[in-house]
């Protein structure tokens, strides 16, 4: 059974630092392109960062840009994003995604939600003085 656990989240203030880890089971990482997308409140689900297989290749929304690193290690089954210099407005459910690219040296990676079948519970991240 596939399954995505995301950790790390909690309450930081403005300019603070966390990690995210989403630990992965029951699949094969390394055929897998990884993004991390937020929900805050009232707001749609967008997409943060995604990883593609071929971890060269990495892409963030400008938002983010210069502060997020999105990062896996296939042999941890584990996909990492890194928050620098956090801001309110950072603020909201993050969650990791997975979608199948069948190959470990795939280019793709997308921001899209609707590209992600697999998503896990979500961490809460909470960007307040």
């Amino acid at each position: 059974q596939l399954q995505l656990v995301e950790s790390g989240g909690g309450l930081v203030q403005p300019g603070g630092s966390l990690r995210l880890p989403c630990k992965t089971s029951g699949f094969i990482l390394e055929y897998y392109a990884i993004g991390w997308l937020r929900q805050a409140p009232g707001k749609e689900r967008e997409g943060v960062a995604c990883i593609s297989t071929n971890d060269g290749i990495t892409n963030y929304a400008d938002s983010v840009k210069g502060r997020f690193t999105i990062s896996r290690d296939n042999a941890k089954n584990t996909v990492y994003l890194q928050m620098n210099s956090l801001k309110p407005e950072d603020t909201g459910v993050y969650y990791c995604a997975a979608e199948m690219v069948y190959s470990a040296g795939s280019d793709w990676c997308s921001r899209a939600p609707s590209n992600f079948g697999s998503w896990g519970q979500g961490t809460q991240v909470t960007v307040s003085s």
